[in-house]
């Protein structure tokens, strides 16, 4: 029995020795950490130029003239505009008659349980409707689709949440505004410029309605994105 004990004691011994630093023998792998989302910096880097597939510009205001295109990126499409602050889907405090003039208790999206969304709870940004200045649905963006927002040195991550005019671009959510530190009132808030608003192809956030998951998804694809252009 002592000669067995000490038998195992040696093998153990000589286990610890093969396993340690320098010795030759590679320790167990262990899984790579993800990688870093990218900063505002970096992925306004990547949008510098403007490959446009608009068949014209928009507008970002109903009394401005038309300046903005559609562009087009590897994985992404994207423009260049202000923000309007979109109240519509679920009455709340912030967002009902009362304190949007144009207030609509639906939005063109809806949740996992087909309910309008909250626009006061959950970044999404609003789309151009399907026109023959430009398609969205042509492009691979759809409803629940991953968009990266960026604004001075934020980045927020939020859905494709609703349309708006066929005319008109450049709108987000109240909580899209409010996270990226716009004033995100229905009425006098808002931002007239310096909003990239860039929109993964194909990418979908399920359920639409979970920011978590936008926030994860739309982090990895960034990081794809500032990748491969």
């Amino acid at each position: 029995m002592k000669r067995a004990a000490v038998l195992v004691a040696a093998l153990v011994a000589v286990a610890a020795a093969l396993l340690a630093p320098g010795n030759g023998v590679a320790a167990p792998a262990t899984s790579a950490a993800p990688a870093a989302a990218p900063t505002a910096q970096e992925l306004l880097a990547k949008v510098t130029t403007c490959t446009q597939i608009s068949n014209g510009t928009y507008r970002t205001d109903e009394e401005t003239s038309r300046t903005v295109p559609v562009c087009d990126k590897n994985g992404a499409v994207y423009w260049k505009a202000d923000m309007d602050i979109d109240c519509d889907g679920v009455r709340t405090t912030q967002c009902n008659e009362d304190t949007d003039c144009c207030f609509y208790p639906d939005t063109a999206f809806h949740t996992s349980t087909d309910q309008p969304l909250n626009a006061a709870q959950l970044p999404f940004v609003v789309v151009p409707s399907p026109s023959s200045t430009w398609d969205y649905r042509n492009y691979g963006i759809r409803g629940g689709g991953a968009v990266a927002i960026i604004y001075g040195n934020k980045v927020e991550y939020a859905v494709v949440g609703d349309t708006g005019p066929t005319a008109i671009i450049g709108e987000a959510s109240y909580r899209a505004a409010a996270d990226l530190g716009i004033d995100p009132d229905p009425s006098t808030g808002g931002t007239d410029s310096g909003v990239t608003y860039i929109f993964f192809k194909n990418s979908r956030v399920s359920p639409i309605e979970n920011h978590n998951n936008a926030v994860t998804t739309g982090q990895q694809l960034a990081r794809q994105f500032v990748d491969n252009n």
